[in-house]
């Protein structure tokens, strides 16, 4: 039931609270030299599965239009937070500016047997917006790995984490264009059970790449990254992967 094998085909409705705050203090909203970026949220929907007296634990196994039904009204709460910081190294115009990086996300639900297949967290790759179960997840970049690889079909993420810092240098900032080479880490990881969720279990990587600011088009750029770990039990470690970003920076 967690991995959609009812929700082929169907009407889910996903009626949410949403509250926000958010502070962003930088200079500049290409290429920030200094300041900060702060945003922490929770959603959550009403407790249906408390006022319905249904057992979910068994609901459903002989009739499929019973199990579909789970999934009329989605319910979950979910908490994110996510902060970048902006320093420059050198008290000129042209320096290098050291971005720094710490978000994560759990998606909790009100009763284990009716977790939600939507508002998931599809972790890994360039962070670009591409195929997740056919459910409205939300996609999570970490360079170095193929898209959504840590969070593959049937292991939905329903808690992740990203850590990373970047040194960016200018190589043209006018302003019709903004050219910035730069170098990354990362490291972050999904977990289908936010029981299990550990800030220290991660997969790690490290590149480089370039980014293209254009007024009529917005962010572009290239990244190449190593992943330096295995994942979903695989022998071999992710590699080299290039990634490829357009119209948006993650």
């Amino acid at each position: 039931l967690n991995n959609g094998q009812y929700m082929n085909t169907g009407n889910c409705n996903n009626i949410n609270l949403n509250f926000t705050l958010a502070r962003n203090s930088t200079d500049n909203p290409i290429f920030p030299r200094y300041g900060s970026e702060f945003s922490a949220s929770v959603s959550f929907t009403p407790p249906y599965s408390l006022f319905s007296n249904k057992d979910y634990s068994t609901y459903g196994k002989d009739n499929y239009e019973e199990a579909a039904s789970m999934y009329k009204w989605i319910e979950y709460h979910k908490w994110k937070f996510k902060a970048k910081t902006y320093t420059a190294l050198l008290p000129i115009q042209k320096c290098p500016v050291l971005m720094t990086r710490t978000e994560f996300g759990i998606l909790g639900h009100y009763n284990k047997y009716k977790r939600s297949p939507f508002e998931t967290f599809y972790v890994g790759g360039d962070g670009m917006t591409g195929y997740s179960y056919n459910y409205a997840s939300e996609t999570i970049a970490l360079r170095g790995y193929e898209n959504g690889s840590l969070t593959p079909y049937g292991s939905e993420g329903y808690a992740y984490i990203r850590l990373g810092a970047e040194l960016r240098y200018p190589l043209m900032l006018e302003n019709s264009t903004s050219i910035y080479a730069l170098g990354f880490v990362e490291a972050g990881n999904a977990w289908t059970d936010v029981a299990d969720f550990n800030p220290f279990q991660l997969k790690r990587s490290a590149g480089v790449g370039v980014r293209i600011f254009l007024p009529m088009i917005g962010m572009m750029g290239i990244d190449w990254a190593y992943g330096f770990d295995k994942i979903n039990g695989s022998m071999q470690y992710s590699g080299s992967q290039f990634h490829f970003i357009i119209g948006q920076e993650f």
